[in-house]
């Protein structure tokens, strides 16, 4: 195995396995990387648009019982001074603010709260639509889900439905982390398991809902656990085409103890350079997957912007909220304006679109 052989095998647009991947990612420059992931991208993507949206990450409760060590977000129940719970005027204040500015879409995600299930977000999701019925409900995450099926003694699939009936309409990628047992046992041993995760997709996608990817990588992984992530998400992605897109973003260390105890230990954050190999190595990877989407919010606009020459094809989201990353020290956001800038220096026509990846 070599990369030229590689390279010439990709360029012909054959697929490549795991173990090819693994040695591509591990042996070939950045420079070869970024050459072949944009020339997939061009090749999906030919019309030279760079997409966005514009949307609000909104987290109803930060109170959680799951202890994930790479969180700083969070709060358990008896943090009184961290803790909350938004009042739905609060929400629906937000959500107004959002519209007002051209949103079409609200990012809803939170913590797993002991005693809200199932039942306090269709309240919520129905309330939402009644007064903004062409709102795009972009909410849940696999794990939410799951912890809504415990809480209220039902199956996931029926939390799926029942959300679904009350207005969401697709289902982010949260919760993934890194798709191994290995990786799950270390930074985060209470959530959902990667079969039950990859489940809980495969339910989503089963009663039509849309799902987006995504993986949280530099901290204990290794990249056979990076590739493994990436294959499990192809092999759903080919049962089921349900993933609208994939976004990978790198740790944050700031305020929560995985990061704490690396730091003691002499690690050392992700550089711009890894997140460019393992963004270039996903768009190669994932040739069922239509978009990538690139991560301003944790890397920075500049580098966001040459990763749209690495393979990604979106840009995000003109996030109007953003509580998670921001807890661990790391959030660029940045306006309309801000966002088209960057995608015309890199060369590209910026375009708005929706969660389907439909332009406006």
């Amino acid at each position: 195995m070599n990369v030229e052989t590689l390279c010439s095998k990709i360029l012909a647009g054959e697929r490549i396995s795991f173990d090819e991947a693994v040695f591509l990612h591990d042996h070939a420059g950045i420079d070869t990387l970024a050459y072949l992931a944009d020339t997939i991208r061009q090749r999906k993507h030919p019309e030279g648009v760079v997409s966005y949206i514009i949307d609000r990450n909104l987290n109803p409760t930060n109170i959680c019982v799951t202890d994930c060590t790479f969180c700083s977000f969070y709060a358990t129940p008896k943090d009184k001074e961290k803790a909350y719970v938004l009042e739905r005027e609060d929400i629906y204040q937000r959500i107004q603010e959002t519209v007002d500015v051209g949103g079409v879409q609200i990012l809803m995600q939170s913590g797993h709260h002991p005693k809200i299930g199932c039942e306090w977000f269709e309240e919520l999701m129905r309330d939402i639509m009644t007064r903004w019925p062409e709102l795009h409900l972009h909410a849940m995450a696999p794990s939410e889900i799951e912890h809504l099926a415990r809480v209220s003694k039902i199956t996931t699939l029926e939390v799926l439905k029942r959300l679904q009936a009350a207005g969401m309409k697709s289902m982010p990628g949260g919760g993934a982390e890194v798709l191994t047992e290995r990786v799950r046992a270390i930074i985060a041993p209470r959530k959902t398991s990667s079969d039950d995760w990859i489940r809980i997709m495969e339910e989503a996608h089963s009663i039509g809902m849309r799902t987006t990817a995504t993986m949280m990588y530099g901290h204990v992984e290794h990249t056979a656990d990076r590739i493994e992530h990436l294959q499990r998400l192809r092999d759903l992605q080919d049962r089921t085409g349900g993933f609208t897109a994939f976004i990978g973003w790198t740790f944050q260390p700031v305020g929560n103890p995985l990061g704490d105890e690396l730091i003691a230990g002499g690690w050392s954050k992700a550089t711009h350079a890894e997140y460019f190999r393992v963004t270039s190595i996903a768009r190669i990877f994932l040739d069922n997957f239509d978009n990538i989407q690139a991560s301003f919010v944790t890397q920075g606009a500049d580098a966001a912007q040459l990763s749209l020459r690495m393979g990604c094809n979106d840009f995000g989201s003109v996030m109007l909220e953003e509580n998670v990353v921001s807890a661990a020290g790391c959030c660029e956001l940045i306006d309309v304006t801000g966002i088209e800038k960057h995608i015309i220096q890199a060369g590209f026509t910026p375009r708005q679109r929706n969660q389907e990846y439909a332009l406006l």
